[in-house]
């Protein structure tokens, strides 16, 4: 992002205006009503993996003073991105009418209106706008990199689009006296994917992120941290800035602390002998303490096993485990979905031991197969990668 920072002719004359870190948003309608988000999450993913990979992006915010809002470097010379996430499905594209549409007539609710009114404050203003559904020729330049050949100020396409939106919402001006023109230079327009598609998107730069880090995550293993960042960024929205300010913005080191430390807690799980989170996990469910303490050594015993197998080829104990992690997979995906509430954590702990049963009864290798596959079932537990404990939602 080109962090180019301008100061305006009427800046001095503007009031004291509020800090994007200080300032409670004007209405909080999206936290209260946030059915069908999936696809805005999503996107907030995403965001959060851009400040993953970007020392620029000092923090992300959601659902505050717009739906999703990045902060690009700190002090004076933060640039505050105000992201608009719009999911429509509609398969015509996106064209200047749309941008400039005012709901029942009614001035200052139109996209290109609303945006324009987030430059309010002393932070420099960027804006984008996220949709599903491609733009027309007259939107095309948005689409472009700001600074990139199109979308110069004297461009033919960028002035016949200000004067465009300067026809349709005259009276358009921001807190700071930028208009049409200001708005167009900075605003970005992001053509994404589909919900699925950018699952998928999301999954492949977590596994890509992982592997830059030293720690490679497997696919299976990446997918739990993916349905761990929608948790957080859900959280986020869901919360109320008061009280709740800090759960709404997400700092880029604490976002750090949390990657850093999760990527070793899953891919060095396998090396620690204690079985202290799969105490946890197990305690959490009301497993009974004999039980705990046969699922601990059942997995000390595995991962012995697993790291230097005596009565089966290695590719022989790779298979096993996979077959365990689909089937662990498969029954997690069940409990979180509410499709066996009628099970208490307990008995859904039991459920897991008696599918695992299961597969051993399929496997054939010479010896009894049991306690390897129980254990790496409380392995996958311990490296947090399967709860007994339902989480609500």
């Amino acid at each position: 992002m080109n962090r180019i920072v301008e100061t305006t002719e009427t800046e001095a004359s503007l009031p004291t205006l509020p800090s994007i870190h200080d300032a409670k948003p004007l209405e909080e309608g999206g936290p209260t009503a946030r059915k069908g988000f999936n696809y805005q999450d999503e996107i907030a993913v995403s965001l959060l993996l851009d400040m993953l990979e970007s020392e620029e992006i000092s923090c992300v915010q959601c659902e505050t003073n717009d739906d999703v809002i990045l902060v690009w470097g700190s002090g004076e010379h933060a640039i505050v991105e105000h992201v608009q996430v719009k999911s429509n499905t509609s398969n015509s594209t996106w064209t200047a009418a749309n941008l400039t549409y005012k709901k029942n007539g009614k001035a200052g609710t139109s996209i290109y209106e609303t945006s324009l009114s987030r430059d309010s404050f002393k932070e420099v203003s960027r804006f984008r706008i996220v949709t599903l559904r491609h733009v027309d020729s007259d939107l095309t330049p948005l689409t472009f990199e700001r600074g990139k050949p199109g979308r110069e100020p004297d461009h033919p396409k960028i002035k016949s689009l200000v004067a465009r939106l300067e026809e349709r919402c005259p009276d358009a001006e921001s807190v700071k006296k930028n208009g049409a023109q200001y708005w167009v230079d900075n605003c970005h327009w992001d053509v994404r994917e589909s919900e699925a598609a950018l699952a998928r998107h999301n999954l492949l730069r977590i596994i890509q992120l992982s592997v830059k880090a030293g720690f490679p995550l497997l696919p299976e293993s990446a997918g739990v941290v993916l349905v761990e960042l929608r948790k957080r960024v859900k959280v986020a929205g869901d919360a109320k800035w008061e009280p709740d300010r800090d759960l709404k913005i997400i700092p880029r080191k604490d976002l750090l602390d949390w990657w850093d430390g999760r990527l070793v807690e899953i891919t060095d799980g396998a090396t620690v002998v204690s079985g202290g989170k799969l105490i946890d996990k197990m305690t959490e469910a009301e497993v009974s303490q004999p039980v705990i303490r046969l699922a601990v050594e059942m997995r000390r015993l595995y991962a012995a096993e697993a790291r230097a197998p005596r009565y089966m080829e290695p590719n022989a104990v790779e298979a096993m485990q996979w077959r365990v992690k689909s089937k662990i997979a498969s029954l997690q995906s069940k409990h979180d979905a509410g499709e066996l509430d009628d099970l208490n954590d307990a008995q859904f702990h039991d459920l897991c031991l008696s599918s695992v049963d299961g597969l051993s009864n399929s496997l054939v290798s010479g010896i009894d197969e049991t306690a390897f596959l129980k254990g790496c079932m409380y392995d996958i537990a311990d490296r947090c990668l399967l709860r007994f404990k339902r989480e609500k939602a």
